[in-house]
């Protein structure tokens, strides 16, 4: 069963939307006794760095993912927020992060955009994949829907599987065993968002496992 992390943050109709069309059970947890029952896990987020972690906190479910996770290694796909989530720390706030990568998210620096570029980064943008990672099987010039102002900076490069420029290139997809997280919107990116949907609830284990 493929369960959405109902934390308070993020479109999770959309989701649910999605999975329905495909045929493929969903359910959404508000609690961790629910989210145990989880056997892939997808942590969406809008807003801003510390509000989303602390929402995480309050619900209750932040251990309990943790375990799901690192422990379990149930396969788990963050969506915007929720991939910044993942990382040490933002600069957006001053809360800790999940850290189970070894990154750090940082705001677009205004000096290296030019006017053509202005924040948020807002609207379609393709997406350079890896060709090995699963998540973007059989998905050929990718494009998808951002709106963010802050960046994921990965310390390990082998973490990134898909880059976007925007004025500079940028991690717009990353996956490290069970763990997958795209800065875009999947579930607003139609055709190529479906698939990549597909392609977790059906191929996604371990990306070292591929």
């Amino acid at each position: 069963m493929i369960t959405i992390v109902d934390y308070g943050l993020g479109n999770i109709r959309a989701f649910e939307n999605i999975y329905r069309s495909l045929g493929i059970p969903v359910s959404f947890a508000t609690t961790a006794d629910q989210l145990q029952c989880a056997s892939k896990i997808i942590l969406p987020g809008v807003g801003a760095f510390d509000w989303a972690m602390k929402s995480l906190k309050l619900s209750g479910m932040e251990p309990t993912l943790n375990k799901l996770v690192l422990d379990e290694r149930k396969p788990v796909l963050g969506v915007c927020v929720g991939m910044q989530m993942m990382a040490r720390s933002s600069e957006e706030g001053n809360l800790a992060g999940l850290s189970w990568f070894n990154a750090k998210v940082k705001r677009f620096g205004e000096k290296i955009l030019d006017r053509r570029t202005p924040l948020p980064h807002m609207g379609w943008n393709t997406v350079k994949t890896d060709g090995l990672c699963k998540l973007f099987q059989g998905i050929d010039d990718p494009k998808y829907y951002f709106l963010h102002s802050y960046y994921f900076e990965a310390n390990t490069i082998d973490d990134v599987v898909g880059k976007s420029y925007y004025g500079f290139e940028f991690a717009s997809a990353v996956a490290k065993d069970n763990i997958y997280a795209t800065q875009f919107h999947p579930e607003k990116s139609h055709h190529w968002g479906i698939k990549l949907h597909k392609n977790f609830a059906e191929n996604c284990l371990c990306c070292s496992l591929d």
